[in-house]
């Protein structure tokens, strides 16, 4: 399932959310130019590589890796999908946030998808880049924000459904929980795809939402 749109208007212009999008489609036209093999160097610098911290003996700087795999993509695919569902429902949360607030909490949910990664797979080896943790955080805070949206929703091969914006997020979040669990019973962590990440993120923008949201807007948008 695709979405393509939501219902819900925004009241003013989603600068953060067109920044970020326009900030990681920038660096990864950067990673591109750099070929498979810099990209690579690139990864095992600035990706979050769990194994790495093993000892909890890093200095500061050294966990500079949880902000910027935020940053970084594996591909073409990866970063617009990441970024077309921070421009779906970013708008929106930006809108009720405000704009600091807003990057805020997206970092945020960022770094707690990250931990949630590490604390899920310690040893790995393997680098994790992407947006979807911190993307993931937006969408949790979506969920329980506007729970009576509509998301218009391209179904394969040819339909198309507006669903609750609460069946839609559900069922992401459900296929993330299944994923997860599959990769730690069944693949033994070797999924290339972080779905704890993503589980963290989302979690983390249900519970934290609240402590970002305009002065006027947290009681009207419960």
């Amino acid at each position: 399932m695709f979405p393509l749109k939501d219902d819900v208007p925004s009241t003013s212009f989603p600068l953060i959310t067109v920044i970020l999008i326009a900030v990681n489609v920038y660096i990864f036209q950067y990673e591109a130019s750099l070929g498979l093999s810099g990209m690579e160097e690139l990864f095992y610098t600035f990706g979050l590589i769990p194994a790495r911290y093993s000892d909890y003996q890093n200095s500061l700087i050294e966990y500079f890796p949880f902000l910027s795999s935020m940053f970084l993509h594996g591909s073409w695919m990866h970063v617009i999908g990441n970024m077309w569902m921070l421009w779906l429902f970013g708008d929106n949360v930006e809108d009720r946030m405000g704009k600091e607030k807003f990057l805020l909490f997206y970092i945020i949910c960022g770094l707690a998808a990250g931990f949630t990664h590490y604390f899920i797979n310690p040893a790995s080896a393997v680098p994790v880049v992407g947006a979807s943790g911190a993307v993931a955080g937006i969408m949790g805070a979506y969920f329980l924000m506007f729970k009576h949206a509509r998301v218009l929703t391209f179904v394969p091969p040819f339909f198309l459904f507006y669903f609750p914006a609460w069946i839609y997020l559900g069922i992401w979040i459900i296929t993330q929980i299944w994923g997860g669990t599959a990769s730690l019973f069944i693949f033994d962590n070797c999924s290339p795809i972080a779905f704890w990440a993503h589980i963290g993120g989302f979690l983390a923008g249900m519970v934290l939402y609240k402590f970002f949201l305009k002065k006027e807007e947290e009681f009207y948008w419960e």
